[in-house]
């Protein structure tokens, strides 16, 4: 793997902006952290697709028209499951050096923050993730020197593209990009407000929180309501682990940004301590049976020291907690749900008692205890009354299971603090019932006002609307997969491997994809094989001058000689590449 660094020859973008616009092209991992703004202009970017605009036609929408938001949401999460899978390939946009990347950001932050707060520089977070050994989960532990992986968000159009790349069937994308896709298209297809939409970002997970009902959140292809939330089981407690177990970098919304490092916040003050009550709600939850059940559930070293009761044929009948919930395994049926007492008939006369099981506590008497004696389980003299209630039967566990018990029914979030100054913009304000053609005019219209709408373009890639040199800047210094691709060929073999390849972009109109992302999915306009053949033949020979000229049907490199591809993006523009630097003529 080798890396370039490729000087872009600065006039009115100044060299910081530079690398803000460039990383709105790449949109890796490391570059929202570092440009808060960029998480939300992947999401306006998605707004603007063409693509989703589409999923309003699938007969699967159109059926639900009329039908309540809440149902078109549950409705999506199926289809986004059915059309796209979690991508956790580290290796599918190459690799990068951690002293390259540490020395880019060090203007902005340093890289004892970094170390501290991102896992491609170390971070494992706190006792729960070293207990799973979160770094071997996620594959980063064999990256164990100064080589790391680009860890890059993919829009839309990328995500589909993944049909086209080897070992996939459908769309694919990671945490960031199925939760921005999440985003835009509740907006898009669900018509979810974009007030009510909250992006949610830790070191190893991004998330939305979307207010609706009681609270959903996205988590990867799924949406988890607050029941789900509270359910107890393996999908609900993994779901939990980044906002359970880790301090939450940014929050971002269409008003702006509070980033847990950064003493200024974008965002308005009024949003974020909506969103901070709306959150602290969906989080918590009452004693109840089904959460008590639901806690057994989750934590299954207590059923041991629980029972359940019921009335069959007028009598009482007892069955051992972890009995019951073995039934649940590969039952439609939970216990204490309103399915209870079907689950209850497919328990086998031979699990249950006539008599009460000794050194169990009945899990009804518990509930009466609480309901007689209104333990409140979020106070701590309350918490204390239930542990000695327990004490006879769960002996040595009693004050902890009731500690569990408490955290299990409150998730107190690590949000950035709010102590923040705020220096706010003008919010982003569409609605759901514009049309698309409405949306990007008036996105083009508050770019000046609004620097999320401005990088917006940039994520979209727009080619008309955009500064080039940010586009050029990413094309040669973050695109190595397709610099070792064809490491081993030389330059002609090069040109004849691109351009049998097929003449179509996965993005429409004058929208460019990057050198990668021709390399990974076999496919590209003239324009884009243009760009990757540069990449490559700069990486080779950096001192060499070279120029693009892009024509309305064609595109040409010129270097130790002329590379032609034939082009349908209408783009016009020349390109000189030289040893220090670049010059970008329209």
């Amino acid at each position: 793997m080798a890396f370039m660094c490729f000087m872009v020859i600065i006039d009115s973008m100044q060299i910081q902006e530079l690398e803000k616009y460039s990383s709105a092209i790449t949109l890796s991992d490391m570059e929202v952290f570092v440009f808060p703004e960029l998480m939300y202009s992947l999401v306006l970017a998605n707004i603007m697709s063409p693509c989703l605009w589409k999923w309003r036609e699938e007969e699967t929408f159109k059926k639900l028209a009329g039908k309540s938001t809440y149902r078109t949401l549950m409705r999506m999460r199926q289809y986004v499951m059915d059309e796209y899978e979690f991508n956790l390939d580290l290796n599918t946009w190459g690799l990068t050096h951690k002293d390259a990347e540490l020395a880019r950001f060090s203007p902005y932050i340093s890289p004892e923050d970094i170390g501290r707060s991102n896992a491609l520089f170390g971070y494992t977070g706190d006792k729960y993730y070293f207990d799973v050994d979160i770094r071997r989960h996620f594959g980063l532990d064999q990256y164990d020197g100064d080589i790391i992986p680009y860890w890059k968000t993919e829009t839309v159009e990328a995500m589909n593209a993944f049909r086209l790349k080897k070992g996939y069937e459908t769309g694919a994308g990671e945490c960031v990009s199925l939760s921005t896709l999440y985003a835009a298209a509740a907006f898009v297809v669900c018509g979810v407000p974009l007030d009510d939409i909250y992006m949610v970002l830790t070191p190893l997970h991004s998330q939305n929180f979307i207010d609706i009902n009681e609270g959903i959140i996205t988590n990867n292809r799924r949406l988890v309501t607050k029941p789900m939330w509270f359910n107890g089981t393996e999908i609900s407690d993994k779901a939990q682990r980044a906002i359970r177990n880790e301090q939450v970098t940014i929050v971002a919304n269409n008003t702006g940004y509070i980033h847990c490092f950064y003493d200024t916040a974008t965002i308005d003050k009024t949003s974020y301590g909506k969103f901070t009550g709306l959150l602290g709600n969906y989080l918590t939850a009452d004693l109840t049976q089904l959460n008590f059940a639901n806690f057994l559930r989750s934590k299954g070293k207590y059923q041991k020291y629980f029972q359940f009761c019921r009335h069959r044929r007028g009598e009482r009948m007892f069955v051992r907690a972890e009995s019951l919930f073995g039934y649940e395994h590969g039952s439609r049926f939970r216990i204490y749900d309103e399915t209870f007492d079907k689950l209850l008939d497919e328990v086998d006369s031979e699990d249950y008692s006539i008599y009460m099981i000794e050194n169990r506590l009945c899990c009804e008497q518990l509930m009466a205890f609480v309901d007689y004696e209104g333990v409140d389980i979020h106070n701590p003299d309350d918490r204390h009354k239930l542990a000695r209630f327990i004490a006879p039967f769960a002996k040595e566990d009693a004050e902890q299971c009731v500690e569990d018990l408490s955290d299990f029914l409150r998730i107190t979030p690590r949000l950035p603090d709010s102590d923040k100054q705020y220096k706010t913009a003008e919010p982003v304000k569409i609605e759901p019932d514009w049309p698309r053609e409405q949306v990007i005019e008036y996105l083009e219209s508050i770019r000046d006002k609004n620097i999320t709408a401005d990088l917006a373009f940039y994520a979209y890639r727009d080619m008309t609307r955009c500064d080039w040199r940010p586009f050029i800047k990413a094309a040669v210094e973050r695109c190595p997969v397709s610099i070792e691709k064809y490491a081993d060929e030389g330059v002609n073999q090069v040109y004849s491997q691109l351009n049998v390849l097929p003449d179509e972009s996965i993005y429409d109109g004058p929208r460019l994809a990057q050198p990668d992302e021709v390399a990974n999915y076999n496919t590209g306009d003239g324009v884009e094989k243009a760009f990757t053949l540069a990449n490559i033949l700069h990486h080779r020979q950096p001192e060499a001058p070279m120029e693009i000229r892009i024509e309305k049907d064609r595109a040409i490199v010129k270097a130790d000689k002329e590379y032609a591809f034939n082009s349908s993006k209408g783009l016009e523009q020349t390109i000189q590449v030289l040893p220090d630097g670049v010059s970008v003529e329209s």
